[in-house]
């Protein structure tokens, strides 16, 4: 579990951890103690490099094994040792709601990027999200993070997820296949690759709204090369949304 090879620091000149560091095993087990907080995990990666390559190969993985050991399990269990886009954008993802800014990906609202203190993901509702073409990807979509009385919007909400082996999945091959194109300025919030609008791709089902409770034409999400996934919708009020369940 724990990788032998030990690394000098490289950050400058002067950084004290030239002196020398404790073991990657005593680093572990303290970050073991404190339940792979988040938090400590990051303001570490900022002491220097040699930190910083701990936390992104050690720590940040820990912490999503521990946050989500079944969906981590599922995710892994093609035989890979990583993740693609790299545990800490992972991390990342299932306890940051991206939000959105003015003239951003979702222009029709401006919410600031915040933490989450806990997300449900879903394997299941993943599968409202695909095409049919697409029933044997495996895609885990949170519960919408819900941003209440915005203005004329109403009542928006934000949603994110992650698709399993991506790069394999029938999911991109259709969308090379239908010619779409890369956003030509937004990145991914979460690991910085480029981004596809299902849209613009003509992939978001009807089924996707109904699972978020959402009116049908407000659904929009974007996936990036690693196969994570951010999107946003306006959500129907409380009766309505009822309603749409029962029918589903």
């Amino acid at each position: 579990m724990i990788l032998a090879k030990q690394y000098r620091c490289i950050h400058s000149s002067s950084c004290q951890c030239t002196k020398g560091h404790l073991s990657e095993d005593v680093i572990f087990l303290v970050f073991q103690q404190t339940n792979w907080n988040p938090k400590a995990i990051a303001t570490l990666s900022l002491v220097c490099k040699w930190f910083d390559d701990l936390a992104k190969r050690v720590l940040w993985k820990e912490f999503c094994r521990t946050r989500a050991p079944k969906m981590m399990l599922d995710l892994q269990s093609s035989g890979s040792h990583s993740i693609d886009g790299n545990w800490r954008a992972l991390a990342k993802l299932l306890i940051y709601c991206s939000g959105c800014s003015k003239d951003g990906l979702f222009n029709n609202v401006q919410v600031p990027g915040h933490f989450v203190y806990r997300t449900r993901f879903s394997r299941t509702s993943g599968k409202s999200f695909l095409m049919p073409q697409c029933k044997n990807d495996v895609l885990y979509v949170s519960d919408p993070c819900e941003h209440l009385d915005q203005g004329d919007e109403g009542d928006v909400g934000f949603f994110r997820g992650v698709f399993k082996t991506f790069s394999n999945s029938m999911a991109k091959r259709m969308l090379i296949q239908r010619g779409s194109q890369l956003h030509p300025t937004e990145l991914c919030p979460y690991c910085k690759a480029k981004l596809w609008s299902m849209r613009e791709a003509r992939m978001i089902p009807q089924s996707a709204s109904c699972r978020l409770g959402a009116y049908s034409d407000s659904t929009d999400f974007y996936v990036c090369l690693n196969g994570h996934m951010l999107g946003n919708c306006i959500l129907l009020p409380l009766s309505d949304s009822e309603e749409a369940f029962e029918l589903e």
